[in-house]
C-alpha cells in the first residue's frame, strides 16, 4: 500500500458566480472546465475550484497562498489590470515578510484573500513583541 497524493484543491467561494471567474481570469488563470455550479481554474501547475456558493463569514476568513517565481511581475499585472479599480477589491503591494516570503495581498471580490509571493532568504527569528500579532492574515 502507497500513499501517494496527486493533488490537492481549495474550494474558493463567490459571490457573483460570472465576476469571481472574470476576476481570476483577468488576474492570470485559466478556466479549464466550468459548469453552472463550480468551475476548475488553473495558472501554472496551481489550481483550484472555484464555487457558486457564497457565506460572508466562510470567505471573509479563507486564505489563499499562490506561490510564484517573480512576485514582481505578478504585482505589475494586477496594477496594470487595475483590478482593485474594476472590481472594487483591495491590493496591498509587495512586503517582505518575516517568515521569508515576499508576497502582496489581494482581496477577491468575494472577500477571499490571496497572498501571492515568492520565496526570498529563509525566515528569521521573530521576537516575542513581534509574534503578538500575527501578520499573517493582515487584509491590507
Amino acid at each position: 500500500m502507497t500513499l501517494e497524493a496527486v493533488e490537492i484543491k481549495a474550494f474558493v467561494p463567490s459571490k457573483d458566480f460570472s465576476v469571481s471567474k472574470r476576476f481570476y481570469v483577468d488576474l492570470g488563470f485559466t478556466i479549464a472546465w466550468s459548469s453552472d455550479d463550480l468551475a476548475y481554474l488553473q495558472v501554472g501547475g496551481s489550481s483550484f475550484l472555484l464555487t457558486n456558493f457564497y457565506r460572508k463569514g466562510f470567505a471573509e476568513n479563507l486564505m489563499m497562498h499562490l506561490l510564484v517565481v517573480d512576485v514582481e511581475a505578478w504585482w505589475r499585472h494586477v496594477v496594470a489590470q487595475k483590478l482593485a479599480e474594476r472590481y472594487g477589491v483591495r491590493a496591498g503591494p509587495p512586503e517582505d515578510r518575516p517568515w521569508g516570503i515576499r508576497d502582496f495581498t489581494l482581496v477577491d471580490p468575494a472577500g477571499v484573500l490571496w497572498r501571492i509571493g515568492q520565496n526570498i532568504d529563509g525566515p528569521r527569528r521573530i521576537s516575542a513583541d513581534e509574534g503578538a500579532t500575527s501578520p499573517a492574515r493582515s487584509r491590507t
